[in-house]
């Protein structure tokens, strides 16, 4: 089997046993089709590259002057290749087992202030060319503001999800896994209030002929439904019209506002991580730089040392 059909076949299983996202499963093609064109250009390959063949590649990507969570990231695409290649019998031995990686940069966080996160949510009001638009914009910022789910649960996410004025959202997340996040009153109103124009607009389109969408938020794409990327434009043009620096608003920063503002207001750090849908609790924790602030209001306010 070449290269190319060692993959294909690693590919294959991740998604039929692990049910890997599309996402994942291209990312991980990246990695590996790099990692395949170095070794081609060393007349090497996947059947004949040995340890110290995956070790001088880690030393390439970092001459290159890739971040560690990029070669973390690549030596983890590589680690399971092999892992799955040894377990099927494709190689009699795993060159990568005993590599250990460059470890991961914990950086904190980039999150946004509540005053902030006031300002999108009323940009959400005013921006779009139509009513629709807007409560569409509305029902998209309060949907991910109230949940803090990752922006492609967000724009996948199907109308049976949403039936019914839910007091929880049912959210399907990495390998398939099922979360329930409750829903803020804000975010039940703008939902209830989206449900109203699109089910209009579904019967517009049936009078039509058109076929009925899946999705709650559906596009003319060939997804089905909003793009990742469209939403991304959406939240940097509320950012403008906000009056919040674009460069502080992505998607992900309102997944950690949401985390941050409820570990900040005392939730506990274990209902936050099945809120995000995190398999571990310590990439949870990253999130309790707040309370150092907490602590220290605390200390402050009721320590009768710190009075006067």
């Amino acid at each position: 089997m070449s290269d190319r059909h060692w993959i294909a076949a690693f590919l294959d299983a991740q998604a039929a046993e692990r049910g890997a996202a599309t996402n994942t499963q291209l990312a991980y093609a990246r990695d590996l089709s790099d990692f395949t064109d170095w070794l081609g250009g060393r007349r090497l390959s996947l059947t004949t590259a040995q340890k110290t063949d995956v070790e001088d590649y880690l030393v390439h990507c970092d001459a290159q002057g890739l971040a560690k969570s990029t070669r973390a990231r690549r030596l983890s695409a590589i680690k399971q290749l092999y892992r799955f290649c040894f377990e099927e019998g494709f190689r009699g031995d795993n060159p990568a087992v005993q590599i250990s990686g460059p470890g991961r940069d914990k950086r904190l966080p980039k999150t946004l202030s509540t005053d902030e996160v006031d300002r999108l949510l009323d940009a959400a009001t005013r921006h779009g060319r139509s009513p629709a638009d807007r409560q569409r914009n509305i029902c998209l910022m309060q949907l991910l503001y109230a949940t803090g789910m990752r922006v492609s649960e967000l724009v996948s996410l199907p109308l049976s999800a949403a039936k019914g004025d839910p007091r929880m959202l049912l959210i399907r997340g990495k390998g398939g896994k099922e979360r329930m996040v409750p829903l803020s009153p804000p975010a039940r109103s703008a939902l209830r209030d989206w449900l109203g124009t699109r089910e209009t607009m579904e019967d517009d389109a049936r009078a039509e002929g058109k076929p009925a969408s899946p999705h709650l938020f559906p596009s003319r794409g060939k997804s089905g439904h909003l793009t990742r990327h469209a939403f991304y434009v959406l939240i940097k043009d509320l950012a403008v019209e906000g009056g919040v620096s674009p460069s502080k608003v992505t998607p992900h920063t309102l997944r950690h506002a949401f985390a941050t503002h409820l570990l900040a207001n005392g939730a506990d750090l274990r209902a936050i991580q099945t809120f995000l849908g995190h398999a571990d609790v310590s990439t949870t924790e990253i999130y309790t730089h707040v309370l150092e602030e907490r602590l220290k209001e605390l200390v402050l306010d009721h320590h009768p040392m710190a009075r006067g």
